[in-house]
C-alpha cells in the first residue's frame, strides 16, 4: 500500500469515529441537517462520496488517486449537482409510485410504504420504486454524467473548462463508448446492481437513503474500474 492509501484509511477511520462516539454528537447533527436541508446535504454527500468512488477507480486502473487533467474539483461539482437531482428523483418516485399502485387497486400501498415497520409488502413497493426510477431516470442521468466526464477531460480537468459550453453533438456522435455505456452500464448495472441496491435504499430510514445512494456510487465506481 502507498502512503496515499494509508492517509485515506486514516481519514475514513477518523470520520467513522466522529459518528460512532456519542459525545461528538455528529450523528445528531447529520440527521438534523439531512431533515432540514436535504438538497444541500445531497450535494455534499455525492460530491464527496461519489467522487471518491471515481478516485478509487482511478487508483485501481492506474495506481493513483488523481492525475493531471482528471479534474477532481469539477467532478465534485458535477456529482453535487447530480446528487441534488437524485434526491429530487427519489422524492418524486417514492411519492408517485405508491400513488400509481393505488390507482391500480392496491389502495394500501401509500400507507404501507410510509409505515416504519418492515413488511414484505413494503419490500415489494420499494422494489417497484427502484425499478421505475432506474428505468426512467437513471439512463438519462448516467448518459449525462458520461458526457460531463468527457467534457471535463477534454478541457484539462479545470473548473473554467467545466463552465465552457458542452459540445454535445460531438460527444454523442464520436466520444461516448456506446458499447460500454449501453451494453454494460445501462443493460447490466441497472437491472443487476441498481434494482436490488435501491430496493434496499428505499426501505432504510429517510435520513439515510440519500447517504446510502451516495455510498452506492463508490461501489459502482469500483465495479466500473474492475470492468475496465
Amino acid at each position: 500500500m502507498k502512503r496515499a492509501d494509508w492517509i485515506l484509511l486514516a481519514c475514513v477511520a477518523a470520520v467513522a469515529a466522529l459518528f460512532a462516539i456519542p459525545q461528538t454528537r455528529c450523528a445528531e447533527g447529520f440527521d438534523w441537517a439531512t431533515r432540514n436541508h436535504p438538497y444541500i446535504m445531497a450535494f455534499f454527500k455525492f460530491a464527496i462520496l461519489a467522487t471518491l468512488g471515481e478516485c478509487l477507480a482511478l487508483r485501481i486502473r492506474k495506481g493513483v488517486y488523481n492525475e493531471p487533467g482528471f479534474g477532481v474539483v469539477p467532478r465534485m461539482m458535477v456529482w453535487g449537482f447530480l446528487g441534488m437531482c437524485i434526491a429530487m428523483a427519489m422524492v418524486i418516485f417514492k411519492t408517485g409510485v405508491p400513488a400509481f399502485l393505488g390507482s391500480l387497486g392496491w389502495h394500501e400501498a401509500t400507507a404501507l410504504f410510509a409505515a416504519p415497520a418492515f413488511s414484505w409488502g413494503k419490500l415489494g413497493i420499494a422494489f417497484a420504486v427502484s425499478v421505475l426510477m432506474n428505468s426512467i431516470f437513471a439512463p438519462v442521468m448516467m448518459t449525462f454524467h458520461k458526457c460531463t466526464d468527457i467534457h471535463i477531460l477534454d478541457n484539462g480537468g479545470t473548473v473554467r473548462g467545466l463552465l465552457r459550453p458542452m459540445k454535445m453533438r460531438e460527444i454523442f456522435a464520436h466520444k461516448v463508448n456506446w458499447d460500454m455505456q449501453w451494453n454494460f452500464v445501462i443493460k447490466r448495472t441497472i437491472p443487476l446492481f441498481w434494482f436490488p441496491a435501491h430496493t434496499i435504499t428505499f426501505i432504510l430510514p429517510p435520513t439515510l437513503q440519500v447517504l446510502f445512494a451516495a455510498l452506492l456510487g463508490v461501489a459502482l465506481g469500483l465495479i466500473l474500474a474492475l470492468k475496465k
